[in-house]
């Protein structure tokens, strides 16, 4: 990003957190295997049906090597709920399986010592871990300062004029290249609680959004006024 983008990010984040407040995050960050699955979980489905889905999976197995041991079908029958569990399924127990053969053990901990993007792309390299996958990991987990960038974050974004990217992957490349320090938290988990409730892909609230006075998006509905928040829960800062 240049210096106008990255000075339009920082004025969103203010008023982001100025309407949303500064997001809580937990005392003790998630173990990033943990957060590993629960992000593949919450792929394409919304945060209670995947967090439902996560607790289940660890009330049935203790650890992630029975995960690992177990039948595909079996981890399939737990995480049904969160929807895709075919396809789920495969990715959680590919992981844990190669993670076993590579490492001997089920573990992400070394990843606090190395870089972002060789970070991104360790994970990557697992079958069903894409790069959203792959930062989320990163930021909530590991504490690095990196936004994901999900449907929501991809759209708002691009709205606001932050930064132009055609696809997620584009826009997440753009956006954390400069991005400013000890702040990806909160502007990516506010992002995404705009995107819910006022800047959603159709109708967006245009006439109550915190942004409007920075927002560069051509198609403003100034006369929508209404808003929801059934959606606030957010999975990722959930997982224990």
């Amino acid at each position: 990003m240049n210096k106008n983008q990255i000075k339009k990010l920082v004025q969103t984040n203010e008023l982001l957190v100025k309407q949303f407040g500064i997001p809580k995050r937990p005392e003790k960050l998630p173990d990033p295997v943990d957060m590993l699955i629960a992000t593949i979980l919450s792929q394409n489905t919304n945060d209670n049906n995947s967090y439902r889905a996560f607790e289940k999976l660890k009330k049935r197995y203790k650890t992630w090597n029975e995960v690992a041991d177990a039948r595909r079908t079996s981890i399939e029958k737990e995480i049904k709920v969160a929807g895709l569990g075919l396809q789920k399924s495969t990715a959680i127990k590919n992981v844990l399986t190669e993670l076993l053969q590579k490492k001997n053990k089920i573990s992400l901990d070394h990843l606090k010592d190395i870089n972002n993007e060789s970070a991104i792309n360790e994970l990557t390299n697992y079958k069903g871990v894409g790069v959203k996958t792959a930062s989320c990991v990163l930021l909530f987990s590991l504490g690095k300062n990196i936004c994901p960038v999900d449907t929501h974050v991809h759209r708002t974004v691009n709205r606001i004029g932050i930064v132009k990217g055609s696809t997620p992957d584009k826009t997440f490349i753009y956006l954390n290249e400069n991005f400013p320090s000890k702040i990806a938290h909160k502007f990516h988990t506010n992002l995404i609680r705009l995107g819910r409730e006022i800047c959603k892909p159709r109708n967006p609230s245009c006439g109550i959004c915190p942004l409007k006075s920075v927002c560069s998006y051509e198609s403003k509905e100034l006369q929508n006024v209404k808003t929801t928040s059934e959606k606030s829960f957010m999975l990722l800062d959930n997982v224990v």
